[in-house]
Formats: structure tokens, sequence, C-alpha cells
């Protein structure tokens, strides 16, 4: 994992959104999704999001999620998903849907 320095991050926001050509809502999002998954981590981002929608945000982000965050981030078990992640005995069958109910956008709060 290359973990982007502060500075990097701006860079990389900035060319994504010079480049950009489309709905905006898919922009924010996709910014949303490395800006979060910086701090969650991209197996938790995985358990919040479909493929299909990890991929489109890569393709807007011109990147691949296990490049620049971390496997687990340092408020992974914020998310319920991380929780998920951590019972299913097969990460990327869980992943791909084949396993039920591990699916979840919520995170709690950190005591």
């Amino acid at each position: 994992m290359n973990q982007l320095s502060d500075k990097q991050l701006v860079e990389l926001i900035d060319k994504t959104i010079k480049g950009f050509q489309g709905n905006t809502d898919s922009l924010a999002s996709a910014i949303g999704y490395l800006m979060i998954g910086r701090k969650f981590g991209w197996r938790v981002m995985y358990f919040m999001h479909s493929q299909s929608t990890v991929r489109k945000y890569e393709k807007i982000l011109d990147l691949k999620s296990e490049d620049v965050m971390p496997e687990e981030g340092i408020w992974a078990r914020k998310a319920i998903a991380y929780k998920a992640m951590k019972a299913v005995s097969n990460f990327w069958k869980a992943v791909k849907g084949e396993v039920a109910g591990v699916k979840s956008k919520e995170v709690l709060k950190l005591r």
C-alpha cells in the first residue's frame, strides 16, 4: 500500500476533478469513498459497497483501492461491516455477495 501524503491526496482529487466529465454526484461519491477509505481501509469499503460501485469509483479516481488505502484502517472497527468481515470465512465470497447479510454502510461512535 502506498499511503498518500496530504499533498498527494489534494493533487489526486484536483486531477480527478479537472479531468472529470459526467454527473457530479458520482464525482462527489468517489471522492468521499477515497476519503473514508483512507481511515476505514479497503477491506471495510468492499463490505460497504458493491463490486460495481467500487469499480466505478476506482475508474473515476483512476486508482486501485488497495494501492492507496490501508487493508484495515485505524477506524475500521467503527464499521458494522468490520464485524461481519471478521466473522466470514471467505472474504472474497462475502464481497461478491455469495454470503448473505454481511454488507453494511453503518458506522458506530468509538468510545
